[in-house]
């Protein structure tokens, strides 16, 4: 069976006959992004990179979410870098949703396919290089490692989501599962990203209010997302940025499956500072 496409940006600009009416909110507690916001002007490039562009979608503010970094990337054919990360602390996951792209970690090559997840800790050799004829588009999460003595580093890995058994959670008959690329009990592990999915009409059915935050990038389907007092309609192609203890909850609308790539940081005392 074909995997069903996950949504990308396109960029240009809608015509000038378009309302300005949007769905785009920033709060104390949350934000959320639509997909109609990432145009061509507001795309980003960095050193060391060719034939690229990119979408800043979350990076840590003060006083809001300050643990995390998520870009999403486009690369043509030609495009790539042999530096991609000038940040020696930060660690990164990478999971590609469109295109074909070769990824060198410390001198091993990986072709990397939509549905290809890749862990890369800090400090590692990388590269990355877009493959074929069209473009590819990867998500790239950052975040500071945080070192704990007598924990070891974690180790890069390249996997893909098909290899992974969806975990079904508690007392939901298979309507809400998580894709799990890290076993939760690793404690060498600082962040989680994982692909949440909701079958049409299934809930999160309590308002999760917790200290870990998050980046919510819809990958498929359509839902109403209950965030702090509000609840805003989000489809294929939204960001969700959430402070922590923000409360939270969902009902996924169909006619499809709702699905979400979802980072949240883990496993660690909280800094007292």
């Amino acid at each position: 069976m074909s995997r069903p496409s996950d949504y990308s940006p396109r960029g240009g600009l809608p015509p000038q006959t378009q309302m300005l009416t949007d769905r785009a909110v920033f709060t104390e507690a949350y934000a959320v992004i639509p997909r109609g916001t990432n145009r061509d002007i507001v795309t980003s490039f960095l050193p060391f990179w060719t034939g690229m562009r990119m979408w800043v979608l979350a990076r840590p503010l003060s006083g809001f979410a300050e643990t995390f970094s998520h870009y999403m990337v486009e690369v043509m054919p030609d495009g790539g870098s042999e530096q991609p990360e000038t940040d020696a602390a930060a660690q990164a996951v990478l999971f590609v949703v469109e295109g074909a792209l070769n990824l060198s970690v410390q001198g091993v090559e990986h072709p990397l396919r939509p549905g290809s997840y890749a862990y890369l800790p800090a400090g590692c050799k990388w590269e990355i290089h877009g493959q074929g004829e069209g473009r590819a588009l990867f998500h790239w999460i950052r975040k500071a490692y945080c070192a704990v003595d007598g924990i070891a580093q974690p180790t890069a890995f390249v996997a893909h989501e098909s290899e992974q058994t969806p975990i079904v959670m508690p007392d939901t008959d298979g309507a809400w599962t998580t894709t799990r690329f890290v076993d939760p009990q690793d404690l060498r592990h600082d962040m989680h990203v994982n692909i949440v999915t909701l079958q049409p009409g299934a809930v999160i059915p309590f308002a999760e209010t917790h200290v870990m935050e998050h980046g919510l990038y819809v990958l498929q389907g359509k839902a109403v997302y209950r965030l702090n007092q509000d609840w805003v309609e989000v489809e294929a192609g939204d960001y969700l940025w959430l402070r922590a203890f923000c409360p939270q909850a969902c009902y996924a609308g169909g006619p499809g499956p709702f699905r979400y790539l979802l980072y949240k940081d883990v496993n660690r005392h909280m800094p007292l500072g």
